[in-house]
């Protein structure tokens, strides 16, 4: 696929991963529907890729909220014309162990918990793919979708729901590519490791000296490295089904 005049969509587009190939995508000479919660700023955005090639229609919506999902994606087809590439990048990340005793007590891992990462990490990405999908069928097929995973999919302490989601969502990510396939409709995932943005601003610095520890390369990847992943993705038309490690080594 050509870059340049692509009709993209973007979710979770105001910060980290999402923000970075929001503006490459907009670099590239694509047109941008950049899709975040209310209330998120996307005035950073909004400013990096003014001036740029492409074009950025900044919108709001809950991936998780199936009447907001039909509602950005149908205003995405108006803002930027038909959606020939999805990027769920929409994410959430709540971490905790399942149980844990604490002086005498035993907690448990809230439902609440369990059912917020699931309901954006993976029936978010459902629900986002299934519309943008149906209008690529409606309109004779083509395109590629590309889903954020991790490689907690393999399961990490302290993570086992943020794990659950992202290993369901690469059995979707197999499983939509071979439904989609004879629509010419190319599904692929990206599963970065640690990467450097806002979120490890929460992490102390204990716990970073263990995540660095654990990647052989002895530093964080940086969003522009997986910009680079997706970017194959995208236009190697001749990769689908599978999902890109992108983690310095760190699943080796």
């Amino acid at each position: 696929m050509e870059l340049q005049g692509a009709r993209a969509l973007v979710t979770g587009a105001a910060r980290g991963l999402g923000y970075r190939f929001a503006v490459e995508l907009v670099r590239s000479g694509a047109s941008v529907a950049a899709v975040d919660l209310p209330g998120a700023s996307m005035d950073a955005l909004r400013g990096e890729c003014a001036g740029l090639p492409g074009t950025l229609a900044c919108l709001t919506g809950d991936v998780a909220d199936e009447a907001s999902v039909r509602a950005f994606v149908r205003e995405a087809g108006e803002r930027v014309g038909p959606i020939d590439v999805l990027v769920n990048n929409a994410g959430v990340l709540l971490d905790g162990l399942l149980v844990q005793e604490d002086d005498g007590w035993v907690k448990r891992l809230p439902d609440a918990q369990w059912r917020r990462v699931l309901d954006v990490n993976l029936t978010g990405p459902f629900l986002v793919a299934r519309e943008v999908a149906a209008a690529m069928l409606e309109r004779g097929g083509g395109g590629v979708i590309v889903n954020l995973s991790s490689v907690a999919r393999a399961g990490n302490e302290g993570q086992s729901v943020y794990a659950a989601s992202k290993a369901g969502l690469d059995a979707a990510t197999r499983t939509w590519a071979l439904e989609l396939a004879a629509h010419g409709i190319r599904v692929a995932g990206i599963a970065p490791g640690v990467i450097d943005t806002p979120i490890l601003e929460n992490v102390s610095a204990a716990a970073q000296a263990h995540l660095l520890s654990r990647i052989p390369l002895g530093r964080y990847g940086t969003p522009h490295e997986v910009w680079l992943g997706l970017r194959f993705i995208l236009e190697c038309d001749f990769f689908t089904g599978r999902v890109l490690e992108i983690d310095g080594g760190a699943a080796a």
